[in-house]
Protein backbone atom coordinates (compact mmCIF):
# COMPACT_ATOMS: atom_id res chain seq x y z
CA UNK A 1 0.00 0.00 0.00
CA UNK A 2 1.57 3.63 -0.56
CA UNK A 3 -0.03 6.85 0.73
CA UNK A 4 -0.05 10.20 -0.95
CA UNK A 5 -1.96 13.25 0.02
CA UNK A 6 -0.87 17.13 0.69
CA UNK A 7 -2.57 20.33 1.28
CA UNK A 8 -1.95 23.62 -0.11
CA UNK A 9 0.51 26.30 1.38
CA UNK A 10 -1.85 29.34 1.88
CA UNK A 11 -0.52 30.23 5.25
CA UNK A 12 -3.17 30.10 8.19
CA UNK A 13 -3.02 26.19 8.46
CA UNK A 14 -6.18 25.88 10.35
CA UNK A 15 -7.99 23.31 12.52
CA UNK A 16 -9.96 22.26 9.37
CA UNK A 17 -6.36 21.12 8.09
CA UNK A 18 -5.25 19.61 11.24
CA UNK A 19 -8.47 17.79 12.11
CA UNK A 20 -9.50 16.45 8.40
CA UNK A 21 -6.12 15.80 7.34
CA UNK A 22 -2.97 16.21 9.05
CA UNK A 23 -3.93 14.54 12.06
CA UNK A 24 -5.16 11.17 10.06
CA UNK A 25 -2.18 11.43 7.87
CA UNK A 26 0.00 10.50 11.33
CA UNK A 27 -2.19 7.95 12.51
CA UNK A 28 -2.13 6.46 9.46
CA UNK A 29 1.39 6.68 8.64
CA UNK A 30 1.97 4.76 12.22
CA UNK A 31 -0.38 2.58 12.11
CA UNK A 32 1.13 1.31 8.61
CA UNK A 33 4.81 1.59 10.21
CA UNK A 34 5.05 3.86 7.19
CA UNK A 35 8.79 4.18 4.85
CA UNK A 36 9.33 6.93 2.93
CA UNK A 37 9.31 5.12 0.03
CA UNK A 38 5.51 4.29 0.75
CA UNK A 39 4.21 7.34 2.25
CA UNK A 40 4.45 10.71 0.77
CA UNK A 41 2.75 14.00 1.94
CA UNK A 42 3.53 16.75 -0.22
CA UNK A 43 3.08 20.36 0.06
CA UNK A 44 1.09 20.72 -3.21
CA UNK A 45 2.50 24.55 -4.03
CA UNK A 46 1.42 24.13 -7.82
CA UNK A 47 -2.27 24.06 -6.98
CA UNK A 48 -1.83 27.13 -5.08
CA UNK A 49 -0.91 29.44 -8.13
CA UNK A 50 -4.27 28.36 -9.46
CA UNK A 51 -4.78 32.24 -7.82
CA UNK A 52 -2.60 34.88 -7.52
CA UNK A 53 0.25 34.30 -5.11
CA UNK A 54 2.96 36.65 -3.41
CA UNK A 55 6.09 34.84 -4.49
CA UNK A 56 7.71 35.88 -0.91
CA UNK A 57 4.81 35.03 0.84
CA UNK A 58 3.99 31.88 -0.80
CA UNK A 59 7.67 30.63 -0.06
CA UNK A 60 7.29 31.40 3.79
CA UNK A 61 3.86 29.26 3.49
CA UNK A 62 5.92 26.61 2.36
CA UNK A 63 7.37 26.51 5.02
CA UNK A 64 4.74 26.96 7.55
CA UNK A 65 3.01 23.71 6.05
CA UNK A 66 6.17 22.16 6.20
CA UNK A 67 6.69 23.20 10.06
CA UNK A 68 2.55 21.99 10.63
CA UNK A 69 3.53 18.51 8.76
CA UNK A 70 6.53 18.21 11.35
CA UNK A 71 5.02 19.61 14.41
CA UNK A 72 1.59 17.46 14.21
CA UNK A 73 4.03 14.51 14.20
CA UNK A 74 5.03 13.12 10.76
CA UNK A 75 8.32 11.68 10.94
CA UNK A 76 10.40 12.32 7.93
CA UNK A 77 12.36 9.19 9.00
CA UNK A 78 9.17 7.27 7.78
CA UNK A 79 7.69 9.73 5.59
CA UNK A 80 8.97 11.73 2.24
CA UNK A 81 7.84 14.91 3.35
CA UNK A 82 8.52 17.55 0.54
CA UNK A 83 7.06 20.19 -1.67
CA UNK A 84 5.46 19.90 -5.05
CA UNK A 85 7.03 21.62 -7.63
CA UNK A 86 10.73 20.47 -6.57
CA UNK A 87 9.38 17.25 -8.12
CA UNK A 88 8.99 18.23 -12.09
CA UNK A 89 7.48 15.00 -12.81
CA UNK A 90 4.15 16.33 -11.04
CA UNK A 91 3.53 18.88 -13.77
CA UNK A 92 5.11 17.08 -16.64
CA UNK A 93 2.23 14.01 -15.53
CA UNK A 94 -0.28 16.84 -14.93
CA UNK A 95 0.12 18.08 -18.64
CA UNK A 96 -0.18 14.02 -20.43
CA UNK A 97 -3.25 13.00 -18.16
CA UNK A 98 -4.87 16.33 -18.87
CA UNK A 99 -4.20 15.92 -22.47
CA UNK A 100 -6.12 12.33 -21.49
CA UNK A 101 -9.30 13.92 -19.57
CA UNK A 102 -12.38 15.08 -21.21
CA UNK A 103 -13.54 18.28 -20.71
CA UNK A 104 -16.77 17.50 -19.39
CA UNK A 105 -15.34 15.38 -16.99
CA UNK A 106 -13.68 18.91 -15.42
CA UNK A 107 -16.54 20.84 -16.07
CA UNK A 108 -18.59 18.66 -13.59
CA UNK A 109 -15.88 19.37 -11.04
CA UNK A 110 -18.10 20.89 -7.82
CA UNK A 111 -14.95 22.78 -6.87
CA UNK A 112 -14.39 24.37 -10.26
CA UNK A 113 -17.79 25.28 -9.80
CA UNK A 114 -17.67 26.73 -6.62
CA UNK A 115 -14.71 28.69 -7.59
CA UNK A 116 -15.25 30.03 -10.51
CA UNK A 117 -18.61 30.95 -10.28
CA UNK A 118 -20.25 33.38 -12.63
CA UNK A 119 -17.10 34.30 -14.11
CA UNK A 120 -15.84 31.27 -15.54
CA UNK A 121 -14.82 32.35 -18.65
CA UNK A 122 -12.32 34.74 -17.18
CA UNK A 123 -11.07 31.79 -14.72
CA UNK A 124 -6.99 30.83 -15.28
CA UNK A 125 -6.91 27.51 -17.00
CA UNK A 126 -5.38 26.27 -14.15
CA UNK A 127 -8.30 25.90 -12.05
CA UNK A 128 -10.34 24.12 -14.71
CA UNK A 129 -6.89 21.50 -14.87
CA UNK A 130 -6.34 21.18 -11.27
CA UNK A 131 -8.00 17.61 -10.91
CA UNK A 132 -6.21 16.54 -13.75
CA UNK A 133 -2.69 17.73 -11.56
CA UNK A 134 -4.16 16.59 -8.39
CA UNK A 135 -4.53 12.95 -10.45
CA UNK A 136 -1.04 13.11 -11.41
CA UNK A 137 0.27 13.75 -7.76
CA UNK A 138 -1.49 10.31 -6.68
CA UNK A 139 -1.14 8.46 -9.84
CA UNK A 140 2.96 9.24 -10.21
CA UNK A 141 3.78 7.55 -7.22
CA UNK A 142 1.25 4.80 -7.84
CA UNK A 143 -0.49 5.65 -4.63
CA UNK A 144 -3.20 2.81 -3.61
CA UNK A 145 -4.93 4.88 -0.90
CA UNK A 146 -5.43 9.14 -0.82
CA UNK A 147 -6.52 10.50 2.79
CA UNK A 148 -9.14 13.40 1.98
CA UNK A 149 -11.37 14.98 3.47
CA UNK A 150 -15.20 15.13 1.99
CA UNK A 151 -14.59 17.94 -0.46
CA UNK A 152 -11.93 16.07 -2.15
CA UNK A 153 -13.48 12.65 -2.48
CA UNK A 154 -14.40 13.80 -6.03
CA UNK A 155 -11.23 14.51 -7.07
CA UNK A 156 -10.15 10.95 -6.13
CA UNK A 157 -13.34 9.35 -7.70
CA UNK A 158 -11.85 11.69 -11.21
CA UNK A 159 -8.74 10.43 -10.41
CA UNK A 160 -9.46 6.57 -10.73
CA UNK A 161 -11.50 7.53 -14.11
CA UNK A 162 -8.77 8.99 -15.12
CA UNK A 163 -6.63 5.97 -14.37
CA UNK A 164 -8.75 3.17 -15.70
CA UNK A 165 -8.73 5.53 -19.40
CA UNK A 166 -5.24 5.57 -19.92
CA UNK A 167 -4.79 1.61 -18.66
CA UNK A 168 -7.87 0.76 -21.09
CA UNK A 169 -6.18 2.65 -23.82
CA UNK A 170 -2.10 2.58 -23.10
CA UNK A 171 -1.28 -0.65 -21.13
CA UNK A 172 -4.03 -2.42 -18.77
CA UNK A 173 -3.19 -2.34 -14.80
CA UNK A 174 -0.80 0.22 -15.31
CA UNK A 175 -1.89 2.64 -12.79
CA UNK A 176 -3.90 1.18 -9.60
CA UNK A 177 -7.23 2.70 -8.77
CA UNK A 178 -6.83 4.74 -6.01
CA UNK A 179 -9.50 4.47 -3.31
CA UNK A 180 -10.12 7.84 -1.36
CA UNK A 181 -9.72 7.51 2.56
CA UNK A 182 -11.84 9.36 4.82
CA UNK A 183 -10.98 9.34 8.49
CA UNK A 184 -12.08 10.46 11.93
CA UNK A 185 -15.29 12.30 12.90
CA UNK A 186 -13.81 15.57 11.67
CA UNK A 187 -13.88 14.73 7.71
CA UNK A 188 -14.98 18.28 6.70
CA UNK A 189 -14.65 21.18 9.64
CA UNK A 190 -16.62 24.29 8.85
CA UNK A 191 -16.55 28.18 9.70
CA UNK A 192 -17.06 29.31 13.12
CA UNK A 193 -19.01 32.29 11.88
CA UNK A 194 -21.15 30.28 9.38
CA UNK A 195 -21.83 26.35 9.98
CA UNK A 196 -22.88 26.05 6.57
CA UNK A 197 -19.32 26.99 4.82
CA UNK A 198 -16.19 25.20 4.93
CA UNK A 199 -12.96 26.44 7.67
CA UNK A 200 -10.92 28.04 4.96
CA UNK A 201 -7.54 29.78 5.17
CA UNK A 202 -9.16 32.26 2.66
CA UNK A 203 -12.00 33.40 4.27
CA UNK A 204 -11.46 37.36 5.02
CA UNK A 205 -12.25 36.77 8.84
CA UNK A 206 -10.00 35.44 10.60
CA UNK A 207 -12.38 34.67 13.32
CA UNK A 208 -13.67 32.21 11.16
CA UNK A 209 -10.72 29.93 11.68
CA UNK A 210 -9.10 28.33 14.45
CA UNK A 211 -5.21 28.93 13.24
CA UNK A 212 -2.29 26.59 14.49
CA UNK A 213 -0.55 29.59 15.33
CA UNK A 214 -2.77 30.88 17.60
CA UNK A 215 -2.64 31.06 21.01
CA UNK A 216 -4.71 30.47 23.97
CA UNK A 217 -6.11 33.77 24.21
CA UNK A 218 -6.91 34.04 20.73
CA UNK A 219 -8.53 30.27 20.68
CA UNK A 220 -10.47 31.61 23.41
CA UNK A 221 -11.85 34.14 22.02
CA UNK A 222 -12.59 32.72 18.98
CA UNK A 223 -14.68 29.97 20.86
CA UNK A 224 -16.78 33.00 22.70
CA UNK A 225 -17.68 34.70 19.15
CA UNK A 226 -18.16 31.13 17.15
CA UNK A 227 -21.86 31.57 15.85
CA UNK A 228 -24.55 29.33 17.84
CA UNK A 229 -28.53 29.44 18.16
CA UNK A 230 -30.82 29.94 20.90
CA UNK A 231 -31.54 26.13 21.89
CA UNK A 232 -30.12 24.27 24.22
CA UNK A 233 -27.56 21.04 23.00
CA UNK A 234 -29.32 17.92 21.59
CA UNK A 235 -28.45 14.45 23.35
CA UNK A 236 -29.00 12.72 20.02
CA UNK A 237 -27.74 13.03 16.58
CA UNK A 238 -31.41 13.40 15.40
CA UNK A 239 -31.44 16.83 17.71
CA UNK A 240 -28.71 18.46 15.06
CA UNK A 241 -30.78 18.70 11.87
CA UNK A 242 -31.07 22.14 10.38
CA UNK A 243 -28.40 22.86 13.51
CA UNK A 244 -25.09 23.52 11.40
CA UNK A 245 -23.47 25.76 14.37
CA UNK A 246 -23.94 22.94 16.91
CA UNK A 247 -23.09 20.23 14.92
CA UNK A 248 -19.75 22.19 13.86
CA UNK A 249 -18.83 22.84 17.23
CA UNK A 250 -19.83 19.63 18.83
CA UNK A 251 -18.30 17.67 15.84
CA UNK A 252 -14.98 19.65 16.77
CA UNK A 253 -15.50 18.86 20.35
CA UNK A 254 -15.76 15.39 19.57
CA UNK A 255 -12.74 15.30 17.31
CA UNK A 256 -10.39 16.94 19.86
CA UNK A 257 -11.32 14.95 22.12
CA UNK A 258 -10.80 11.64 19.92
CA UNK A 259 -14.25 10.75 20.64
CA UNK A 260 -16.96 10.04 18.21
CA UNK A 261 -20.12 12.90 17.54
CA UNK A 262 -22.79 9.95 19.57
CA UNK A 263 -20.63 9.57 22.54
CA UNK A 264 -20.36 12.95 23.29
CA UNK A 265 -23.98 14.16 22.50
CA UNK A 266 -25.38 12.47 25.85
CA UNK A 267 -22.72 14.29 27.77
CA UNK A 268 -23.64 17.63 26.66
CA UNK A 269 -26.76 17.70 25.84
CA UNK A 270 -29.26 19.22 27.36
CA UNK A 271 -26.74 21.92 28.40
CA UNK A 272 -26.41 25.42 26.68
CA UNK A 273 -23.48 26.94 24.61
CA UNK A 274 -22.43 28.92 27.06
CA UNK A 275 -21.37 25.94 29.40
CA UNK A 276 -20.19 24.30 26.56
CA UNK A 277 -18.16 26.49 24.79
CA UNK A 278 -15.83 26.46 27.79
CA UNK A 279 -15.66 22.62 27.95
CA UNK A 280 -14.78 22.88 24.27
CA UNK A 281 -12.14 26.05 24.98
CA UNK A 282 -10.55 24.08 27.64
CA UNK A 283 -10.07 20.88 24.83
CA UNK A 284 -8.87 22.90 22.53
CA UNK A 285 -6.17 25.13 24.72
CA UNK A 286 -4.60 21.96 26.04
CA UNK A 287 -4.34 20.20 22.43
CA UNK A 288 -3.35 22.91 20.24
CA UNK A 289 -1.08 25.72 20.95
CA UNK A 290 1.48 22.75 21.73
CA UNK A 291 1.83 21.79 18.07
CA UNK A 292 1.75 25.74 17.21
CA UNK A 293 5.11 26.03 19.74
CA UNK A 294 6.51 23.84 18.20
CA UNK A 295 5.91 25.20 14.61
CA UNK A 296 7.17 28.22 15.69
CA UNK A 297 10.50 26.27 16.72
CA UNK A 298 10.61 24.74 13.44
CA UNK A 299 10.28 27.70 11.67
CA UNK A 300 13.05 29.37 13.33
CA UNK A 301 15.55 26.47 12.14
CA UNK A 302 14.84 27.07 8.60
CA UNK A 303 17.73 25.00 7.54
CA UNK A 304 16.25 22.05 9.20
CA UNK A 305 12.82 22.69 7.41
CA UNK A 306 14.84 23.01 4.43
CA UNK A 307 16.76 19.48 4.77
CA UNK A 308 14.04 17.60 5.53
CA UNK A 309 11.89 18.95 1.93
CA UNK A 310 15.27 18.35 -0.22
CA UNK A 311 15.68 14.61 1.28
CA UNK A 312 11.82 14.53 0.98
CA UNK A 313 12.00 15.88 -2.86
CA UNK A 314 14.88 13.12 -3.07
CA UNK A 315 12.66 10.12 -2.44
CA UNK A 316 10.08 11.15 -4.07
CA UNK A 317 11.75 11.37 -7.17
CA UNK A 318 13.50 8.33 -7.16
CA UNK A 319 9.95 6.79 -7.48
CA UNK A 320 8.29 8.69 -9.70
CA UNK A 321 10.76 8.64 -12.42
CA UNK A 322 10.16 5.24 -13.33
CA UNK A 323 6.41 5.86 -13.41
CA UNK A 324 6.77 9.13 -15.75
CA UNK A 325 9.67 6.75 -18.02
CA UNK A 326 6.49 3.92 -18.14
CA UNK A 327 3.95 6.85 -19.30
CA UNK A 328 6.03 8.01 -21.79
CA UNK A 329 7.48 4.50 -23.08
CA UNK A 330 3.61 3.59 -23.34
CA UNK A 331 2.49 6.68 -25.03
CA UNK A 332 5.10 6.80 -27.84
CA UNK A 333 7.10 9.77 -26.02
CA UNK A 334 10.34 7.54 -25.36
Amino acid sequence: MTILSGIQPTSNIHLGNYLGAIRNWVSLSRAQNATPQNSLFCVVDLHAITVAQDPAKLRQAVLEAAAAYLACGLDPAHNSIFVQSHVSGHAELGWILGCQTPLGWLYRMTQFKDKAGKDRDNSGLGLLAYPALMAADILLYKATQVPVGEDQKQHVELTRDIAGAFNHQFGENFFPLPEPLMMGEATRVMSLRDGTKKMSKSDASDQSRLNLLDDADTIADKIKRAKTDPDALPSDAAGLANRPEARNLLTIYAAVQGKSLADVLPEVGGGQFSGFKAKLTAALVDHLPPIGQRMQQLLADKAYLQQVLTTGAANANAIAKPTLQGVMELMGLR
